[in-house]
């Protein structure tokens, strides 16, 4: 049992007391949602919008197809990222005596509000028109990611999936948290394997023991990729291992690494991903080189380096980066049906930076009129009283 009267039990994190701030990580966080944007506009899967053309407009010839293989591992790269961030920032802005309740409460007001509105807009757009009412409630709910059946998990606003699994890891972070703290500072690099390793063990048992029938052209079947990417408690390794990252660089025991040189393992390991079985693309070949550019990141912006992610426009895509990331899949469906046809490479390009800037919009109103003003107006409260906005703070 958690006691309710504290998060974050035993020593604090030395960093967290002196509130280091970290926009180095803000900046990422937009670099992150871009390319699961360029994972949404290239895929080459049918639209639930009648007559399901194709949701990209490059369609099927030209760049297409290369374009859907280039950016097939981005938005599993960029869903990975998130979840790593999500346990570094959190445990990173965790006080000491903070209280359980009013954490829980400045997550849900930190997610549910944008998912309500994105929810109810699809419906009235598109998804009420295509989606079993018996998906409405779990989704709403942000519990339809427990559900094996694809048109629950992938029902109505599609991204919101990973807003189920942002909600598990939130409920148990004061656990894992406390869990975390007690591991001795030179053990706790052999816990950063340890849950390196619980996602290579998980993708074997998905791999070899997950039964499912393949549907026509895709490597796996729909309950293996439910099982691997999808279900909430299968994606807790990466959010654990962003936990132990941030007591690592707290304790002093990260190495020198530089963003640049971060960046570039980043790129090889996406290049990895590419060309290895789909399910150690969800997050197994990219984890590693993921989790060594957060804390690069952050190791800068405690150091007081220079980085081109600190500047004004990264950490305003950044501020709206979750609007950005919430929206992206109604824009591009609903904007690609709208725009639907047959479209050379030139026009299906203009279509794409016209859904862009329709995205960044969309996104903007979210955090200036819903996000921002909830968590201004109804986030404080508790014994420790923290400014609504955190530097880095996500949730996918």
């Amino acid at each position: 049992m958690v006691s309710p009267e504290s998060v974050s039990p035993g020593p604090p994190v030395r960093p967290t007391e002196k509130a280091v701030r970290l926009p180095s990580l803000t900046g990422l966080r937009f670099i992150a949602a871009m390319l699961v944007f360029l994972f949404h506009i290239t895929v080459m899967m049918p639209s639930p919008i009648p007559p399901n053309a194709l949701i990209t407009p490059f369609g099927g010839g030209g760049v297409g197809p290369d374009l859907s293989w280039l950016f097939s591992r981005a938005g599993y790269v960029g869903v990975s990222f998130f979840f790593i961030l999500s346990g570094f920032v959190l445990t990173w802005s965790a006080r000491d005596g903070e209280a359980v309740r009013p954490f829980w409460r400045r997550r849900m007001l930190k997610i549910f509000p944008n998912h309500v509105v994105m929810w109810a807009a699809t419906l009235l757009l598109f998804a009420s028109a295509v989606t079993p009412w018996t998906a409405y409630l779990p989704n709403l709910l942000l519990v339809h990611g427990f559900f094996p059946q694809v048109e629950i998990h992938r029902s109505i606003n599609v991204p919101s999936w990973t807003l189920c699994c942002e909600l598990l890891f939130y409920l148990l972070f004061p656990v894992l948290l406390r869990g975390v703290r007690r591991i001795a500072d030179r053990r706790l690099w052999t816990w950063a394997g340890l849950a390196v390793l619980g996602m290579v063990a998980l993708q074997l048992v998905n791999q070899y023991l997950v039964p499912g029938s393949r549907s026509s052209g895709v490597p796996l079947s729909d309950l293996q990729f439910w099982f691997g990417y999808v279900f909430p408690p299968s994606r807790l390794f990466e959010f654990v291992l962003g936990i132990v990252l941030a007591r690592i660089v707290a304790v002093g025991r990260w190495p020198s690494i530089g963003v640049l040189p971060a960046a570039l393992l980043t790129v090889v390991g996406y290049a990895v991903a590419l060309h290895v079985p789909v399910v150690w693309g969800f997050n197994v070949v990219t984890a590693i080189p993921l989790g060594v550019l957060i804390c690069a990141a952050a190791t800068a912006d405690v150091e007081g380096a220079r980085t081109a992610l600190r500047g004004r426009t990264m950490q305003w895509l950044g501020d709206v980066s979750f609007g950005f990331y919430l929206c992206q899949g109604v824009v591009v469906i609903y904007g690609g049906w709208l725009l639907r046809g047959a479209h050379d490479d030139v026009t299906a390009a203009l279509i794409s930076l016209v859904l862009l800037v329709a995205t960044l919009v969309v996104g903007a109103l979210l955090f200036f009129c819903v996000e921002r003003p909830v968590m201004r107006g109804f986030a404080g409260g508790g014994r420790t009283r923290r400014p609504a906005r955190v530097t880095a703070e996500t949730t996918a």
